[in-house]
């Protein structure tokens, strides 16, 4: 059987996994702070930075993520801002500051209190309620 395709990509990139990995490798050796680990998923990347306050967080968030930007712009590539999200993680009960201002390519990305990630629903206290709460629904229907 035959089709012709008119419009539209594929998903995923073209050049496939091998070639893919030997692209991005290098992304994964910047020299990021001591706070900040990357990993990837097929074309997902995740940036997870630890930090003692939430001013902490932002300023090592934007050091890195300029690094980013600048290795992707000499690669010439360029990651959605539009696409991308950012989740403030804390378990602590005492009263902070909740919003973070973290940029790429120059602009805002947005803050959510929930992120799905290779299929897990994380939310911002670890609690994983609304991952079960959707996996119960789906489970009962």
């Amino acid at each position: 059987m035959e089709t012709k395709i008119t419009r539209g990509c594929p998903q995923g990139p073209c050049c496939g996994p091998v070639l893919r990995n030997i692209q991005f490798d290098p992304l994964f050796k910047l020299q990021y702070t001591k706070h900040t680990k990357a990993a990837a998923f097929a074309d997902d990347l995740l940036i997870m930075i630890r930090a003692e306050s939430v001013g902490e967080a932002e300023n090592i968030a934007n050091v890195d993520l300029n690094k980013i930007t600048k290795w992707a712009r000499d690669n010439k590539l360029r990651f959605n801002e539009g696409k991308s999200k950012v989740m403030l993680l804390s378990r602590r009960k005492r009263k902070e500051q909740k919003e973070i201002a973290v940029y790429l390519n120059n602009k805002v990305i947005a803050q959510v209190n929930s992120l799905k990630y290779l299929g897990i629903i994380f939310d911002y206290k670890l609690t994983f309620k609304v991952h079960i709460k959707i996996w119960l629904k789906n489970a009962l229907n």
